[in-house]
């Protein structure tokens, strides 16, 4: 008899992409639900991505990743964030953000360490700790406004902790945190001796506020992991490409685990991030401005039609409460997917403090989200 691992037979399915099996197998459907650009890649990294399959670049790279591609992130963050990185020791080139998480997990993780994760989170975050043999700590951001509160977060610190998970902008709120949060938020870190893994893949789209990368504060560089990557800034969700900087011990620790595993990311993905690194700025700042411009439709009419939703600082989803409806999640997604042709995400997706809320994705054609927002009014009419 076959018998799994524990730990993996615990965990439940995603609780996005179990909801869109059910949306593959209808027409019409209108889908604000997978967090995916709806722009396609812009013209010019693809353009470098095929040359360097012309050229005939299909073999393996460094297990770190191309030194172009790392030398070019690190100049990038020093000149926009002062962010001063070794390119042969801190960063590592990650099969997107999520390979990049798990690699930290493991490389961090001992029996009986305590991780702690600010919910609603991205759904991966929980599994990851637990498939490394973390003990997980969630903590509901719910009613602090979606973000961690550090008399919260001091409450929940035992002598077990190790990692803080932090996520800013937020998937699936869309919040951030501005300087003087983060800076409470460091104050304990640096008290208990904490190590931070900041997902910071939205940072380049962040609306209102100025994005503060966690490693800018003082004493904070040496003690967080930053992910950051290409996936939704400059629509490569597909190509699979992220990277990882911080201390040497541990990126060297990541990079071991990635080398026996991944061993490196994909070549031709690279040769495109070292493109979108160099000179993807004005397409990042035009796709930004349209995800703004959805964001103030998509924010105004949820609100104008009851249902309350906080402003988005950052990303493309919003998170709207469903409260007045009467209906869970689940209920309600189904429903609005069976009688309007609409896609949404349970909010119970994401962990404590989505209980009465669902996840709209705006990366969508705008016309479509007008249409969608249309069908949702009729849905909330026809209860």
């Amino acid at each position: 008899m076959i018998e799994l691992s524990r730990t993996v037979e615990s965990l439940a399915p995603s609780g996005i992409r179990d909801f869109f099996d059910l949306v593959m197998s209808m027409d019409d459907v209108i889908s604000l639900g997978v967090g995916e650009p709806d722009f396609a890649t812009p013209w010019h990294i693809r353009e470098a991505a095929i040359k360097s399959i012309e050229d005939g670049y299909t073999n393996y790279t460094s297990n770190k990743g191309m030194p172009e591609l790392r030398k070019a992130i690190c100049t990038h963050l020093d000149k926009v964030h002062q962010l001063n990185y070794d390119y042969e020791e801190e960063i590592l080139i990650t099969t997107g953000v999520s390979e990049g998480m798990d690699l930290a997990m493991r490389a961090l993780i001992n029996p009986g360490d305590e991780v702690i994760i600010p919910t609603p989170c991205y759904v991966s975050y929980y599994p990851t700790a637990k498939m490394a043999g973390a003990r997980v700590k969630l903590l509901n951001t719910e009613p602090d406004q979606f973000k961690l509160n550090p008399e919260k977060l001091a409450d929940a610190i035992s002598p077990a902790s190790k990692i803080v998970v932090l996520n800013y902008p937020s998937n699936p709120t869309g919040t951030t945190y501005d300087k003087s949060l983060l800076e409470q938020l460091a104050e304990l870190i640096i008290k208990h001796d904490l190590i931070v893994i900041s997902d910071e893949i939205y940072s380049h789209l962040t609306y209102d506020l100025q994005h503060i990368p966690l490693p800018t504060l003082p004493e904070l560089r040496e003690r967080t992991i930053f992910f950051n990557g290409f996936s939704k800034s400059c629509a490569m969700t597909g190509l699979r490409i992220a990277y990882a900087t911080g201390p040497e011990k541990i990126i060297g620790a990541m990079t071991k685990i990635h080398q026996y595993t991944m061993l490196c990311a994909p070549t031709t993905s690279q040769f495109a991030a070292i493109e979108a690194t160099n000179h993807g700025a004005d397409a990042i700042a035009s796709m930004k401005k349209e995800y703004k411009r959805r964001r103030n439709l998509v924010h105004e009419k949820l609100n104008r039609l009851g249902l309350d939703c906080p402003l988005p600082d950052g990303a493309f989803y919003a998170f709207p409460s469903i409260k007045k409806t009467g209906l869970d999640p689940t209920t309600f997604c189904k429903k609005l997917l069976t009688q309007q042709q609409v896609a949404a995400v349970p909010g119970t997706a994401f962990g404590p403090g989505g209980e009465e809320r669902i996840r709209i994705s705006y990366a969508t054609d705008f016309q479509q989200l007008r249409e969608a927002l249309k069908r949702i009014e009729l849905f909330l009419q026809s209860l």
